[in-house]
């Protein structure tokens, strides 16, 4: 798969024949963010939500606390997340580091380099 850096997103694919296929950093971020939202205790600046609600939700609210480095076609993940009271902080960032990673590489063919998670706050949720 050809991999190329254009404007705020990567190229997936180049062919003459189909076009091509590129995918925006807002993507790359809206997948981490919800699957982040998926592990258990852990709540993303934009909640967890249905995908009914997506489409009344703009990208900017699904991606907020998400940052994503596309270089090199490699890509880095930043996230800030909030955990519930009670739960053991390393383990269920090491949970949100495998999903995101794994959700990511998966769903775009794209190599994710690192997941780097942020705790911004501590709650019952």
């Amino acid at each position: 798969m050809e991999k190329e850096i254009l404007r705020k997103s990567l190229m997936l694919k180049n062919d003459e024949e189909n076009g091509s296929v590129q995918i925006a950093d807002d993507v790359v971020a809206m997948i981490a963010s919800l699957a982040a939202s998926e592990i258990q205790g852990v709540e993303v600046p934009a909640g967890n939500i249905t995908n009914e609600l997506m489409s009344k939700v703009g990208v900017n609210k699904l991606t907020k606390g998400v940052k994503v480095d596309m270089a090199e076609g490699k890509v880095q993940i930043h996230i800030a997340i909030t955990v519930a009271y009670g739960l053991n902080i390393p383990a269920t960032c090491h949970k949100v580091q495998k999903k995101v990673k794994a959700t990511v590489e998966n769903m775009t063919g794209l190599e994710c380099t690192d997941v780097n998670v942020r705790i911004v706050a501590v709650h019952n949720l």
